[in-house]
């Protein structure tokens, strides 16, 4: 299975969301509204390796980008909310991805949505 596929598996798992192409990007949304996580398979402007975007609780863009520089990025136009980029083009573990992608789900899902992931709803 190729990291989109897998990236997408892990996002629709989790509650209330939704896929659908932004800007020609496979998308991941909660409630239909969020965006957390981007995907750029082919690259995006002067990254042109493969790579995400997503969401990141404050303070995570600078301790990711400080110690594991040649993996994580600050994105085009989210970086300055606190967005990580993080490369694909490497060895990408299903654990790691999974993590990012719920900390990106758990900083823009509301209370309840976040509530429900303890309970595995």
């Amino acid at each position: 299975m190729d990291v989109i596929e897998r990236l997408r598996a892990i996002c629709l798992a989790l509650p209330e969301v939704t896929e659908r192409p932004s800007h020609t990007a496979p998308t991941w949304f909660v409630q239909g509204k969020k965006t957390f996580v981007q995907a750029w398979p082919e690259g995006h402007h002067q990254n042109d390796f493969p790579h995400l975007w997503c969401a990141a609780p404050p303070g995570v863009q600078q301790e990711v980008i400080e110690t594991e520089p040649d993996r994580f990025f600050r994105p085009p136009y989210v970086g300055h909310r606190g967005w990580i980029g993080f490369r694909l083009d490497g060895e990408v573990d299903d654990a790691e991805l999974a993590a990012l992608c719920e900390d990106a789900y758990r900083t823009v899902a509301p209370a309840t949505l976040i509530a429900r992931l303890a309970t595995g709803e």
